[in-house]
């Protein structure tokens, strides 16, 4: 029977590794069940627990037995910890929000219109794509929009390679013409 925690955690203040490692394993798993239970992310709550065992290692001396029992100071450098992990998180996640709205605050004018102007763009784009053949249309998207090859795009369509290179040269000729045309601005 492994001797009383009061017991141990004076030969830890003392720097006895063997009296912490038998603390530790009386200890460990509620300590990483409450912080796991505040925290809810594993990654998190497994850091936070090897620092509250860091902690109590650093300041086993500081520990009062008229305070509080072993395990409930310990519970309680770790219930800390783990709300300040949550405060450190939130913190982070609040100040993340703040400088992405402050960007796009910020964002000058002309990053707008831009962003306006481009958006139109792909409309007058779409809107074109139906002045074409439905021959030509389905040889462009396939190659422009879903990133097939000429010759992926004739074995789908069971036609030639040169037939489907026309096609899209002649697709892409008429789609300019339409956009040079079209005064959408």
């Amino acid at each position: 029977m492994p001797p009383p925690a009061e017991e141990l955690m004076t030969r830890v203040a003392n720097g006895d590794e063997q009296a912490f490692a038998a603390l530790y394993n009386h200890g460990a798993g509620p300590v990483f069940g409450m912080i796991s239970r505040i925290l809810a992310d594993r990654p998190h709550a497994e850091e936070v627990t090897q620092e509250v065992w860091l902690q109590v290692w650093q300041t086993a001396a500081r520990y009062d037995a008229s305070k509080a029992s072993v395990m409930s100071w310990i519970m309680t450098l770790a219930h800390r910890r783990a709300v300040d992990r949550v405060r450190s998180v939130q913190s982070s996640r609040n100040r993340e929000r703040s400088a992405l709205f402050e960007s796009v605050l910020n964002r000058p004018f002309d990053e707008v219109t831009e962003s306006a102007e481009a958006a139109e763009e792909c409309r007058r784009v779409r809107r074109s794509l139906f002045a074409l053949t439905e021959l030509q249309r389905q040889a462009l998207l396939m190659a422009y929009y879903q990133g097939h090859t000429y010759q992926e795009i004739g074995q789908a369509l069971h036609v030639a390679l040169p037939t489907i290179k026309s096609r899209i040269r002649d697709g892409l000729m008429r789609l300019r013409d339409c956009l040079e045309v079209t005064p959408d601005r």
